[in-house]
């Protein structure tokens, strides 16, 4: 279980790296925002692999990746995008 735990992280961090590389522009998310998003961009792969019968949710195989990867990115850009409307709506 503490394996699966660890595993997880590591995975996600790699796929939440890879997620702000294929993001266009600069984003500011931290290293643990980037964790965070690439954790829950696994779990996604992960789920989507599972139900269409590809593995179990903590295996690492293709369809899982790819689909984490662009989950990852997608949730970059929706975190980007509250991000930036909260920035804009500040008063300086």
């Amino acid at each position: 279980m503490i394996w699966d735990l660890l595993g997880l992280i590591v995975i996600g961090l790699v796929i939440g790296v890879l997620a702000r590389l294929i993001t266009p522009g600069k984003q500011h998310l931290g290293f643990l925002g980037t964790i965070a998003l690439g954790v829950v961009g696994a779990l996604i792969g992960g789920i989507i692999a599972s139900l269409i019968g590809s593995g179990t949710i903590f295996e690492l195989n293709v369809i899982g990746f790819v689909v984490a990867v662009v989950a990852a990115v997608l949730l970059v850009g929706v975190a980007e995008g509250i991000s930036g409307r909260s920035k804009r709506g500040a008063v300086r």
